[in-house]
């Protein structure tokens, strides 16, 4: 008997790419077009449902603009009290990215995870940022997360997130694991070029390093005023053998769905004992520079 998750990620275009539009107006047209997917999520079963990195905004990094502050909101704050009702209409976990503002000042690239009965289980903050411009200036809006890498015990799974660049540092993904993620979810905004060459490589080789699932999750189109390149898709689960179970277009704003069976994470332990055979009595050193 299978252990079956069905769990879905929503890779989207942003609808207004126009700097003379108010902020707010901008990110209500961004929700406007995630609704539909993610009712048709819930409609279609799906159990586990993540969103793509700040999910309802443009990926506004390539500026050094502190119009886009105001796009930040609490977490938990109003977009997780608006997707805890999703949650539970559709009795469905939701990953929800969003831009945090902790205090005056204080931004992080979050993720809130909200259980299928809507109540709020907590949050990862994005830890590597990276400041590699013209096109990334991420420090410049986000202050490095401070809260480990937590695992969150959802109704379906263990559910662990890694948020964009994150992805590159394997030390983040064996922590997840060994906190006992069976899936992890990575929201990101990738433009062709540059690391796409990596999109589907170290992702897989997580899942298969740490024997879990991983959904990795990219949007779509190209972004004015900034126009860096364009954002790839093609979202994709992948298994803890680094199997492609589902994978989503180049193009197109879609719901990409897989059934994860979490029995798998034992018949792959069972073979590879990467977590009894590790040595971290060797690793000190790894700290050190």
């Amino acid at each position: 008997m299978t252990n079956l998750v069905k769990c879905g990620l929503i890779q989207c275009a942003n609808p207004i790419n126009d700097e003379s539009v108010p902020v707010a107006d901008i990110l209500k047209a961004g929700l406007e077009a995630h609704i539909p997917f993610i009712e048709e999520a819930g409609e279609k079963g799906v159990q586990i449902l993540c969103l793509q990195e700040i999910f309802h905004g443009p990926y506004f990094c390539p500026s050094q603009d502190v119009r886009w502050y105001e796009a930040a909101e609490s977490v938990p704050g109003p977009m997780t009290d608006l997707m805890s009702g999703y949650a539970k209409k559709y009795n469905m976990v939701i990953v929800v990215p969003v831009y945090e503002k902790d205090m005056r000042g204080v931004y992080y690239n979050t993720a809130a995870v909200i259980d299928a009965d809507g109540t709020y289980l907590g949050k990862y903050r994005k830890h590597h940022i990276p400041q590699c411009g013209p096109g990334f200036y991420e420090k410049f809006y986000f202050k490095p997360g401070d809260g480990g890498f937590p695992v969150f015990e959802t109704k379906y799974a263990k559910v662990g997130v890694y948020i964009c660049y994150d992805r590159h540092f394997p030390e983040g993904a064996r922590a997840l694991g060994l906190n006992g993620a069976e899936i992890v979810f990575n929201p990101s905004a990738t433009v062709a070029g540059l690391s796409q060459y990596l999109w589907k490589l170290e992702q897989p080789a997580h899942a298969v390093a740490n024997g879990y699932f991983i959904g990795a999750i990219n949007r779509v189109g190209t972004e004015a005023p900034w126009n860096i390149g364009k954002f790839y898709g093609t979202s994709y689960f992948a298994s803890p053998k680094g199997e492609f179970l589902a994978e989503g277009s180049e193009d197109n704003s879609e719901l990409v769905i897989a059934d994860l069976d979490l029995d798998q994470i034992d018949e792959v332990r069972n073979v590879w004992q990467f977590f009894r055979d590790r040595r971290p009595e060797a690793y000190d050193n790894l700290v050190e520079f």
